[in-house]
């Protein structure tokens, strides 16, 4: 099958992660799911992932020949897996009577900095994928990676140096978006092992709510504050170029959750969900002394080391020429490059030393109706202290609430939030037009 597509044919963009793709069956399975949106006279591209455990295994190859892997050599070994999903279910494909052709990231035009391991877009030349489309070819492109360029100018230009670069964990939630809004796609399908956005993860509440849509800004915030369904940087491509989303099961036909701009979404809940995450360290700098541009001084050193911190906490000096103590959050695999960034600080800003402590996790409310309704944060906190849950660390937004907790005690205070803030099943909170905010039935 296959023959010259119409360019007005709706183009869909199909993203299967790891365990779509985790076997034999699952490829097949995931290869029919792209032909018959083919049949449905769309033009396809679908984004694969490495399979199943793939992505730890050639990490752990890594490691078992290195203490200290060059990064430009893990991007090499890293993107292989991608490759390898994209090439069987390509072969599947052409069995079901459809033409397939896989590309790496570069062929397929994703062009990125020159930042290894954790690289970031910054150009889709499509030109190759729209002749396959337009010829009525299937278009399967390898996620997480791309060919390295380097900037010149102010006006954008670039430089491809052809370095295979990788996007860091989750990057082919960002591969996808970034095509769909080169191809101008209708949709970008993100196919994962469960059935959509929920108000919790299922595993610790059985009763979490899916949605049915979230806006891109609550999105935002849950992916950052521990929502693994869809990737951060995904979400804020996504946004930023006015790409609607779609996550949905791999497994089953019914439809997921929508990510969608604030114009297309009707409702405000209260609470929308409650996120967590169990990868962060926190790192305290003791001693600090007490004059202007230390905090940036740390904070460069930290940015420059390609670290992301989190919550941020300085304790004011108690009194004139005394020194302050900051604490602050980054994901627990860069403690080490942060490490490293800081230790060179302590002579040169006369600070007293490095803390560290791996046992942190992150608990969040997410939800638009709290800009409207002041009592979220004091019943978050006596909340969390009547299940004995201390809060170390707290940050907000205007639509989050994150408090930094004992790892031990996140499932316990995901559970408590959303048992008291109503978001089971059978009921969620909806902020009211008329400020009285009830349970009500959905």
């Amino acid at each position: 099958m296959g023959g010259p597509a119409s360019a007005l044919a709706p183009t869909v963009v199909m993203k299967f992660g790891g365990t779509s793709v985790a076997d034999a069956d699952r490829i097949r399975s995931a290869a029919r799911r792209i032909v018959a949106a083919k049949e449905e006279g769309k033009r396809v591209v679908a984004v694969l992932s490495a399979r199943g455990q793939t992505t730890d295994e050639l990490i752990s190859m890594a490691y078992e020949v290195t203490p200290r892997p060059h990064p430009r050599e893990m991007d090499m070994l890293l993107s292989t897996g991608e490759r390898i999903s994209c090439a069987l279910a390509s072969m599947v494909i052409n069995d079901l009577g459809h033409e397939a052709v896989s590309l790496t990231g570069s062929q397929a035009g994703i062009v990125t900095d020159t930042t290894h391991t954790k690289a970031r877009i910054i150009d889709v030349r499509t030109d190759r994928i729209e002749s396959l489309l337009a010829e009525g070819r299937i278009v399967l492109v390898a996620g997480f990676q791309g060919t390295s360029a380097s900037i010149r100018g102010e006006g954008g230009e670039y430089e491809i140096h052809g370095n295979v670069t990788t996007l860091g964990r989750g990057g082919s939630d960002t591969t996808a978006v970034a095509i769909a809004a080169a191809l101008g796609a209708d949709v970008c399908e993100i196919y994962t092992d469960v059935a959509g956005v929920y108000s919790a993860d299922p595993h610790i509440v059985p009763n979490a709510r899916k949605l049915a849509a979230v806006s891109f800004e609550e999105m935002l915030e849950m992916s950052a504050s521990g929502a693994r369904v869809l990737q951060l940087r995904s979400v804020e491509y996504a946004r930023n170029h006015g790409v609607r989303l779609h996550c949905r099961s791999s497994f089953d036909d019914g439809p997921g959750t929508f990510v969608l701009g604030e114009d297309e979404t009707m409702e405000r809940p209260l609470i929308t969900a409650i996120t967590h995450s169990t990868g962060d360290a926190r790192v305290t700098l003791t001693q600090l002394p007490d004059r202007p541009g230390v905090a940036g001084r740390v904070l460069t050193a930290l940015a420059d080391a390609n670290v992301n911190v989190d919550m941020i906490i300085q304790n004011e000096p108690e009194s004139e020429g005394h020194s302050a103590d900051m604490s602050f959050t980054v994901p627990r695999e860069d403690l080490d490059s942060a490490r490293e960034a800081l230790e060179p600080l302590i002579p040169e800003l006369g600070m007293g030393g490095i803390a560290t402590d791996v046992n942190m996790g992150k608990v969040s409310l997410v939800g638009a109706g709290m800009r409207t309704h002041p009592g979220v944060a004091a019943k978050t906190f006596t909340v969390l202290g009547d299940a004995g849950v201390n809060i170390e660390m707290i940050s907000t937004s205007p639509i989050k609430i994150s408090c930094v907790v004992r790892e031990d005690d996140v499932e316990t205070a995901v559970r408590e939030l959303h048992r008291a803030f109503e978001l089971g099943e059978d009921a969620v909170r909806r902020e009211d037009p008329r400020g009285d905010h009830r349970p009500v039935v959905s």
